[in-house]
C-alpha cells in the first residue's frame, strides 16, 4: 500500500486490522505509569503465590499468612512458554536475560480476591535478551493469589500454602 499523505491510508489500515485480534485494552492506574517508557512486551503469568503460616512480629500470639515467593510459568501472546518468575522476584527469559524487580507502588487490583496491580522497577542480572532492557515491570490484570483468610493457627505455623493466580507483566524500557 503507498498511501500519502497518511491520512488516506488510516481507513486502509483500520479495514486491514478487523480481522486481528485484540487484547482488551487495559487501564492502568497514573500510580503505576512512570514517565518517558515505552513497552517492550507483555507477559501472561500461570502459577502462584507462596505464603507461610507466621507468628506475627507486631502481636503476640496471633499469625498470619506471609508472602514468601511467586513461582509461576511465563507465556507470550501466542501461549507459548518464554520463561519463569519466582523468588527475588525474578523474571528470567528462556534466553537467559533476567531481570530483578523492586516495588516502587501499588494499586488495589479492580477484581475483587486477586492480588494488587505494582510498578516495578528493575534490574538486569543475566544475559542480553528478551528481558535484558526492561526498566520496569508492570503486574496488571490479576486474578486470585490472594494470601488465605483461615487455617494460620498456632498449629500451622511454619506451614505454607500455594495459592493460584495470573497476571500480565508489561515490561517496560525508558527512553530518553
Amino acid at each position: 500500500m503507498n498511501c500519502r499523505p497518511l491520512a488516506l491510508c488510516l481507513p486502509a489500515l483500520l479495514a486491514a486490522c478487523a480481522g486481528a485480534p485484540m487484547a482488551p485494552a487495559v487501564e492502568i492506574p497514573a500510580a503505576l505509569q512512570p514517565a518517558n517508557t515505552v513497552l517492550v512486551t507483555v507477559v501472561a503469568a500461570r502459577g502462584v503465590q507462596i505464603y507461610e503460616c507466621r507468628a506475627k512480629k507486631d502481636q503476640p500470639g496471633a499469625n498470619e499468612w506471609a508472602f514468601v515467593a511467586p513461582d509461576a510459568e511465563l507465556f507470550d501472546s501466542s501461549d507459548k512458554h518464554v520463561g519463569k518468575h519466582y523468588a527475588g522476584p525474578h523474571w528470567e527469559a528462556a534466553d537467559g536475560s533476567k531481570l530483578v524487580g523492586a516495588v516502587k507502588a501499588r494499586a488495589d487490583a479492580p477484581q475483587a480476591g486477586a492480588i494488587p496491580w505494582l510498578l516495578l522497577t528493575t534490574k538486569s542480572v543475566g544475559g542480553d535478551g528478551a528481558f535484558s532492557r526492561a526498566s520496569y515491570i508492570q503486574r496488571v490484570n490479576t486474578i486470585g493469589g490472594v494470601a488465605p483468610m483461615q487455617g494460620c493457627d498456632s498449629a500451622s505455623l511454619g506451614k505454607t500454602m500455594r495459592v493460584v493466580y495470573t497476571a500480565d507483566y508489561r515490561l517496560l524500557r525508558t527512553y530518553p
